[in-house]
C-alpha cells in the first residue's frame, strides 16, 4: 500500500512536469528512477532530484528582487515628474506676469523710475535662477524647461531695451524737478523778505495792472436783508467834489431782476451806522446789478429794455435815457450764474463804460466808452471773450478784468482786455470770497478798491498793483 502511495507521487509528479511540457526550458528533461526504503513507522519515502534546467528558482527570485527596486525608482521619478510639472505651471504664470508689465510699460507714455526696471530685473534674475537649477536636476533635454529659459532670456532684453529708451525721459524729469526745487527755493526767499508794495497815487496809471487782491472785508449785510442777494453797491468817483464821500447801496428785488429802491450814506461811518440814509426810488425802474455811480449821477440800464439811464442824485431825477445800439437785453447774455446783467456799467480813471454784449458780437464782450453827459458811445472794441462764460468784470485804467468761479470760496481774475493797445491776454489772480456767488464789482479810483456785492453782502477788495514792466 505505502509503495502504490509512492507510485501515484510519482505520476502525480509526471503530469505536473507534462504541463509545463511548453516551456522549452523544461522540453525533454530526463528523469531518474530511485530506490524508496521504509522508515520506522513503516512510511515509504524516496527522493526525486530536479535538475537545474527544469525550474530555475533563483533566477526567479532575483528577477522578482530587481522587479521591485525598479518600481521603486519609477514611483521616485514620477513624484520628480509631478513636481517638475508643478514648478513648470509657476514659472509660466510668472512669466505671464511679467510679459503683462513690460508690454503695459512698452504700451504706455509714463516715465518708469530707475527703481520700477530694477524691480523687473530681479523677478527675471529670480525665475532664471530657478529654471537653471531645474534643468540642471533633469537629465537630457526637456523642450519645455528649454521654452522656458528662452522666454525668460527675452523678457531680460525687453527690460534693457525699455529702460535704455526711457533714460531720456528720466533726465527731463529729473531736470524738471531741479528747476521746479529752484523756483520753490526762489518763492521761499521772497516771502522770507519783507517787501513794501509800490504805492501809486489814486487816479494814477503809471502802474503795470494788479498784481495782487487783498482777502475780502466784510463791511455789512444790505440794508433790505439777506432775501435780497442780488444788487450792487460802491463809491462815487467825484471829480468835482473829490473831498466828499458818497456811499450807495442798490440790492434788485428777490426777483433778481428789478431795481426799484437805493440808499445813499454821506459818509462810512454812516453807512457802517445805519444812519442818516436817504432811501430812494428809482424813476421807471432799473433791471439787473450792472449798476453804478460817478460824479453823483447813477447810472442804470432801464427796466425790460437797451435803453441806459442817467439819474441825478440831487434830485432823483431821470437827466437822460439813450438806447445803447445794438445792445441785446431781456437777459440774453448776461453773466454766468448771475441774470439780467446784460449791461455792466463800469467807472475808471477816465470815465465812464458799459460792457454789454449784441447779437452781431455771438455773445462775446463788447467794451464801450461814453460820454458821460449825454451817454453817447465815443469809442467801442470787440473782444474774443464770451460774456455768458465769465462771472464778472471791471476796468481799471482803460483795461478790462474778467473773473469766472474756481469753486464757492475763491473767484480767479482769469482774463484781460487792454483797450490802450487792443490787446487781450490770460492772467491767474485768485480772489477769495465769502459766499458763493458774486453779483456785482465796482472799482474806484479814488481808493483803489474793488466794491463787491456777495449775495446780499457788501464787500470790499484792496487792490496791490504791480510796476510798470519794461
Amino acid at each position: 500500500m505505502k509503495c502504490v502511495n509512492l507510485a501515484v507521487l510519482l505520476v502525480f509528479l509526471q503530469n505536473a512536469i507534462a504541463l509545463n511540457a511548453a516551456n522549452t526550458m523544461l522540453q525533454n528533461v530526463p528523469f531518474a528512477n530511485v530506490t524508496g526504503s521504509l522508515n520506522d513507522n513503516g512510511v515509504c519515502q524516496c527522493s526525486v532530484y530536479l535538475p537545474d534546467t527544469v525550474f530555475p528558482v533563483q533566477k526567479v527570485e532575483m528577477l522578482e528582487i530587481t522587479a521591485q527596486v525598479l518600481s521603486e525608482k519609477l514611483e521616485r521619478e514620477l513624484t520628480k515628474v509631478s513636481q517638475y510639472t508643478k514648478a513648470i505651471e509657476t514659472y509660466e504664470q510668472k512669466i505671464q506676469n511679467l510679459t503683462i508689465k513690460v508690454e503695459h510699460m512698452e504700451s504706455t507714455s509714463v516715465s518708469y523710475t530707475e527703481l520700477d526696471f530694477q524691480l523687473l530685473k530681479l523677478e527675471i534674475n529670480e525665475m532664471e535662477r530657478l529654471v537653471t537649477q531645474l534643468k540642471s536636476t533633469l537629465v537630457g533635454s526637456n523642450v519645455i524647461v528649454e521654452q522656458l529659459y528662452v522666454e525668460i532670456k527675452n523678457l531680460t532684453l525687453m527690460v534693457n531695451d525699455l529702460e535704455s529708451l526711457d533714460k531720456n525721459n528720466i533726465l527731463l524729469i529729473r531736470r524738471e524737478i531741479v528747476a521746479l526745487q529752484n523756483r520753490l527755493k526762489e518763492c521761499e526767499k521772497h516771502r522770507n523778505q519783507t517787501t513794501t508794495p509800490s504805492y501809486f497815487p489814486p487816479g494814477s496809471c503809471g502802474h503795470g495792472g494788479i498784481v495782487n487782491i487783498s482777502q475780502p472785508y466784510v463791511v455789512q449785510l444790505n440794508w433790505r436783508g439777506f432775501s435780497f442777494k442780488y444788487g450792487s453797491w460802491g463809491r462815487d468817483y467825484s471829480l468835482r467834489t473829490p473831498q466828499k464821500d458818497l456811499y450807495w447801496v442798490a440790492p434788485l428785488n428777490t426777483d433778481g431782476r428789478h431795481l426799484e429802491y437805493y440808499r445813499l450814506h454821506n459818509s462810512y461811518d454812516d453807512l457802517l451806522l445805519l444812519k442818516n440814509a436817504r432811501e430812494l426810488k428809482i424813476p421807471y425802474g432799473g433791471e439787473g446789478s450792472g449798476t453804478t455811480v460817478y460824479n453823483n449821477f447813477m447810472y442804470y440800464n432801464i427796466y425790460n429794455s437797451r435803453d441806459m439811464g442817467k439819474l441825478d442824485l440831487n434830485t432823483n431825477t431821470l437827466a437822460v435815457r439813450k438806447a445803447l445800439p445794438n445792445a441785446a437785453y431781456g437777459n440774453r447774455f448776461s453773466y454766468a450764474g448771475v441774470g439780467w446783467q446784460d449791461m455792466d456799467f463800469a467807472v475808471d480813471e477816465s470815465g465812464l463804460w458799459v460792457i454789454y454784449s449784441t447779437e452781431d458780437s455771438t455773445g462775446n464782450i463788447m467794451i464801450s466808452k461814453l460820454n458821460e453827459t449825454t451817454l453817447d458811445v465815443l469809442h467801442t472794441w470787440n473782444t474774443r471773450q464770451y460774456k455768458p462764460s465769465i462771472s464778472n468784470a471791471f476796468i481799471i485804467c482803460g483795461v478790462l478784468y474778467a473773473t469766472r468761479p474756481v469753486n464757492t470760496r475763491k473767484e480767479e481774475i482769469f482774463y484781460i482786455y487792454n483797450t490802450n493797445t487792443e490787446q487781450e491776454g490770460k492772467i491767474s489772480i485768485i480772489m477769495d470770497k465769502m459766499l458763493e456767488t458774486i453779483q456785482s464789482i465796482n472799482y474806484n479810483p479814488s481808493d483803489q478798491v474793488l466794491y463787491v456785492y456777495n449775495d446780499g453782502y457788501l464787500v470790499k477788495h484792496n487792490l496791490i498793483f504791480q510796476p510798470v514792466l519794461h
